[in-house]
């Protein structure tokens, strides 16, 4: 019996101090958004993006162009149809029909090309800029001793209250100024 209540009393001594031990963890939170929009690499990383896209567009719309004056030139060509001209009109007017069709087909492979050219720029560009962003939370995380961060940016944390806001620290962490607006709770 002695040894049960012995047992019972070490069980509950060991739960109390997990339960300390836990109560200590120390908690923050930050606005990955404020923090990436922040970097100087974002600016440039747009810039680029940007241009990439212009590109792009620019080509299209030349399709689009030369589409346009095909159209318009098989339905001048359609206005002179008779009968005396019936069957050289027509054939002329189903090769450029042909024509419209495959530049159509063209015109829509380019813009789904150019849709997923535009996707794998933007990780390329992108996806450094998060890495070292999300490096620079855990060193920052790991020097202040924090167990938990929360990102109020994805709204994963609707409401907090408490905790430090390490948004300027990782700011820091990465060379970058600490004047953005904070976050509104």
């Amino acid at each position: 019996m002695r040894k049960l209540i012995t047992a019972l009393f070490l069980g509950a001594g060991f739960l109390f101090t997990a339960n300390m031990a836990n109560a200590q963890q120390k908690l923050a939170h930050l606005n990955s958004q404020l923090i990436i929009e922040a970097m100087p690499e974002v600016k440039t990383a747009r810039t680029t993006l940007e241009a990439f896209q212009k590109t792009k567009q620019a080509d299209i719309e030349k399709m689009i162009a030369e589409y346009q004056g095909k159209l318009k030139a098989a339905q001048d060509k359609e206005k002179t149809l008779s009968e005396a001209n019936k069957e050289a009109v027509g054939k002329e007017l189903q090769t450029m029909g042909a024509e419209l069709q495959d530049l159509e087909k063209r015109i829509t492979d380019a813009r789904t090309k150019a849709q997923q050219e535009l996707e794998t720029k933007n990780q390329e560009l992108f996806n450094p800029i998060q890495v070292k962003a999300d490096a620079a939370i855990k060193a920052v995380s790991k020097e202040k001793g924090f167990a938990y961060v929360f990102d109020t940016a994805n709204q994963a944390l609707i409401y907090w209250d408490g905790g430090e806001d390490i948004t300027a620290a990782v700011k820091a962490k990465l060379g970058i100024a600490a004047t953005a607006a904070a976050p509104k709770k």
